[in-house]
């Protein structure tokens, strides 16, 4: 199963074994995580037409998520935020997606996270509302069990929920996959926990803190996600 809260599944992002040192924030303002020389962006950097244009043009705020490659659960989570018509390069984090890599259909327990672009809408966890200005749903219900690893405990802490197979305007836990549960669904933003996640994206605490004060819905954000070959085709 994809991540979710415990009436979902038992084996959602971040249940397994693998464990690794937590990231933090990477890049300093203005950086790049895919080796773009330093310029005045029209488009998010290395990511193709085939992306580019299913990213909405009323889109300011834009999480890009670069894998590694086809099979590796390592990342770089990058924001990037609209001023006029170029794309400005504000925050960079170290990050993890699922533990066998990347896809481009996405089924339930495969362990891949899906190639695409999606909206954010909501967001939530075990925590009080940070600050967030996406709706944010605080609940225990999110707690991860504690027959998990204790390095996984806290993955739950705060989510963003990535708008694949699930209904926008509720909470990141609502379990209804409108596409179909064989499609999978509960795919969120959440805490790392220092490797692979069943299908999510992983990163710092502060980095998720980062994101849940900054993203802003008059200002459309979306993730667009993937290894970086397909990113870029």
């Amino acid at each position: 199963m994809s991540c979710g809260i415990l009436s979902l599944a038992v084996t959602a992002c971040g249940s397994g074994e693998d464990t690794g040192a937590q990231g933090g924030e990477a890049r300093p303002r203005g950086s790049a995580a895919s080796g773009a020389p330093e310029r005045e962006l029209t488009k998010i950097p290395g990511v193709g037409d085939r992306l580019q244009n299913r990213i909405p043009g009323a889109s300011r705020q834009v999480v890009a998520v670069y894998g590694e490659g086809r099979d590796s659960a390592k990342a770089t989570v990058v924001l990037f935020t609209k001023q006029g018509r170029t794309w400005e390069k504000t925050r960079s984090w170290p990050a993890h997606n699922g533990k066998k890599g990347w896809t481009d259909s996405h089924r339930e327990g495969d362990k891949r996270s899906p190639v695409g672009v999606f909206t954010l809408s909501d967001a939530g966890g075990v925590l009080p509302d940070p600050g967030a200005r996406l709706p944010y749903s605080a609940s225990a219900s999110f707690q991860a069990p504690h027959y998990w690893a204790k390095s996984h405990w806290h993955d739950f802490d705060y989510v963003i929920a990535i708008d694949y197979n699930r209904v926008k305007g509720t909470s990141p836990g609502d379990p209804t996959r409108p596409e179909g549960q064989s499609k999978g669904g509960s795919i969120w933003l959440h805490m790392d926990h220092g490797s692979g996640t069943s299908a999510c994206v992983s990163l710092s605490k502060s980095g998720m803190r980062h994101l849940l004060r900054t993203l802003d819905p008059e200002q459309h954000p979306v993730v667009v996600m993937g290894d970086k070959a397909r990113l870029a085709a």
